[in-house]
């Protein structure tokens, strides 16, 4: 694992790092596949938004382990595309990806996008599929970004809408909860007119959210998705007792067979597609 102490962070961002260059960044790289398939019905959507050109150079910003990097290199077959991420096992996994799957012209870098500096205007879009909600400030994040993009450059995201609007995050943190008072909290990036304000003040126009909907995919059966979402939410259960816990599972084991269908196990999402361009 990269040590987090040579990544230049700005102090916002120091908890991320230490979570995403740690134990989370771990899980995650473990499960990076299922991850991907989670989101997989948003992948069309968004890279038509992005509408990358044989020539383009792109950003991609909280890569993880690599697909939206490797599927953006495959369109930008005569440009480059950078990934960058604070996880240095995600960008491990994702540099190997690349190797195996032969995509050349992708690159990745352990870096916080909030305060590296990129070279000013060389890129021509800006992705990030949910990697953009977590900046510890993120109206200097975003001023970085739009630094780096050339004039007339894209910026398109994919974030999650609030949580209310997301069956499968209201389900596990009820479940998870067990009973115990949740305080309620939204991800950045969650309402679009502070989007707009957000990244209008950071330096890009033409600023556009647009509600999309999709299936979010976790796990073939009951068995194989109670074993993953517990590996990702189990830990909330940690300090209550044995029974607690063994009925929170039964509860989400109820749950997913009630989201069983032939295809595996799906839970109503909802995100927001963001575009904006540098003028």
């Amino acid at each position: 694992m990269t040590e987090s102490t040579a990544v230049r962070v700005d102090p916002s961002n120091a908890r991320m790092l230490k979570a995403w260059d740690g134990e989370e960044g771990a899980r995650w790289t473990k499960r990076a596949q299922r991850f991907d398939d989670g989101v997989a019905a948003y992948r069309d959507t968004f890279f038509a938004a992005a509408g990358i050109q044989p020539a383009d150079n792109v950003l991609d910003v909280g890569c993880g382990a690599g697909q939206t990097t490797r599927d953006a290199a495959r369109q930008a077959v005569d440009g480059s595309v950078l990934g960058v991420d604070l996880s240095g096992e995600m960008l491990s996994l994702a540099r190997r990806l690349a190797e195996q799957e032969r995509v050349p012209n992708v690159s990745f870098e352990q870096v916080d996008a909030q305060v590296h500096p990129f070279a000013e205007a060389g890129v021509d879009v800006v992705i990030s599929r949910h990697g953009s909600m977590f900046f510890g400030t993120p109206l200097a994040a975003f001023a970085n970004l739009a630094r780096a993009t050339r004039p007339g450059g894209r910026l398109v995201l994919l974030t999650w809408r609030p949580f209310r609007l997301n069956e499968w995050i209201t389900t596990f943190r009820t479940i998870f909860a067990a009973g115990r008072e949740m305080p309620p909290f939204d991800l950045a990036l969650s309402d679009p007119l502070e989007t707009e304000g957000l990244l209008t003040s950071a330096g890009y126009a033409d600023v556009r959210s647009t509600a999309v909907n999709k299936p979010m995919y976790f796990g073939q059966e009951v068995d194989d998705a109670a074993e993953f979402i517990v590996e990702q939410h189990g830990g909330r259960l940690s300090d209550l007792d044995e029974s607690t816990r063994t009925k929170a599972i039964e509860t989400l084991r109820a749950d997913l067979a009630e989201h069983q269908t032939d295809r595996g196990v799906f839970y109503d999402s909802a995100a927001w597609l963001i575009e904006a361009r540098r003028p």
